[in-house]
């Protein structure tokens, strides 16, 4: 009988037309490093270069909640692609932000909440400090979520650390080959994205309402179902929305109560939920005009004038401590 022939292979498809932006982000970082690796600094290229690390954030993100691409193959280099970009694993969202930031919604179980370090406030010095906060925490969830790995899921446990191995390997290749270079144009960049990364969850839950209500005894059960949970119910007080210039840049960073609320949804439809469904739901003092206006107000100016400062959500509601601050 003869052989079948194989069917041909499907070119590589984008889930959805928008990802070209990701894609000209992607691609546009290395070449402004490249470049600039060849021919020197250039204020007008760094600066942008920069802001291409923000960018690439954001795109790591929204490939580990929707993935970019209809085919595995493409998914998979792509995963290894912004792992390059970004001087870390991409495998590191899982154990972080969907098994702990999307499941708790900075309840009090959320291992990097914000009000875990130094108590409920929101300035800036605590917006310089909460990245290095946060990885100081993260890092045991992240071998522990790596050893159950390892014992359950060889496979995946080997992906893991060809990322490691991808990040590590490459540093230190372009370390050897210019140490000076290495860091400028691509070690401190990629640390600047990774403490915008982290710091991006003070901006979007500092001083909004995290803690779950108290179980009203007239209520009975249902009441002490709800004071099981992170956030109060239906309340969706939990995260400030960011709107203006910051979501056609950066991917619709800024709209989000709708992205934890659809956490699976493609980020081009945040707008739309945001606007009908989400932003008449959510305190007025969670919907700010735009993400530069604030940091204006609240960092710079609330430190001079403190009724430029943002106000706590968290002071009427109740406290529950926590049954455990790790998972």
């Amino acid at each position: 009988m003869a052989r079948r022939p194989d069917a041909p292979r499907r070119p590589a498809r984008l889930r959805h037309w928008r990802d070209w932006q990701s894609l000209a982000y992607l691609a546009a970082l290395p070449a402004l490093a490249t470049w600039q690796w060849v021919n020197g600094f250039a204020v007008l290229l760094y600066a942008p270069m920069l802001f291409l690390t923000l960018g690439v954030g954001v795109i790591h993100h929204n490939h580990v909640h929707l993935r970019t691409w209809r085919g595995r193959r493409m998914n998979r280099l792509t995963d290894f692609w912004i792992t390059l970009l970004q001087g870390h694993p991409t495998f590191v969202f899982w154990p972080a932000h969907v098994a702990n930031h999307h499941r708790h919604r900075h309840g009090p179980r959320d291992v990097a909440r914000t009000y875990r370090f130094g108590g409920d406030t929101n300035h800036l010095r605590g917006y310089l400090l909460h990245p290095f906060q946060a990885v100081w925490v993260l890092i045991p969830v992240f071998f522990g979520w790596l050893g159950r790995l390892r014992r359950h899921r060889p496979g995946p446990w080997r992906y893991c650390m060809a990322q490691y191995a991808l990040w590590l390997g490459s540093w230190s290749a372009l370390l050897l080959l210019d140490w000076r270079k290495a860091l400028l144009f691509v070690i401190v960049p990629q640390l600047h994205g990774l403490h915008w990364l982290l710091a991006t969850n003070y901006l979007q839950h500092a001083h909004a309402d995290g803690r779950r209500p108290a179980p009203n005894a007239e209520a009975g059960a249902g009441a002490d179902a709800e004071a099981r949970c992170d956030t109060a119910g239906t309340r969706l007080n939990y995260a400030r929305n960011f709107e203006g210039l910051v979501n056609p840049l950066l991917f619709n960073i800024g709209l989000h109560t709708a992205h934890h609320e659809n956490p699976h949804v493609h980020w081009s439809e945040l707008t739309q939920l945001h606007r009908t469904r989400y932003r008449a739901q959510v305190d007025p003092a969670l919907n700010e005009q735009g993400l530069v206006p604030y940091m204006v107000r609240v960092f710079v100016l609330g430190a001079l004038w403190p009724r430029f400062r943002s106000r706590s959500l968290m002071s009427s509601v109740p406290f529950v401590p926590p049954e455990s601050s790790t998972h």
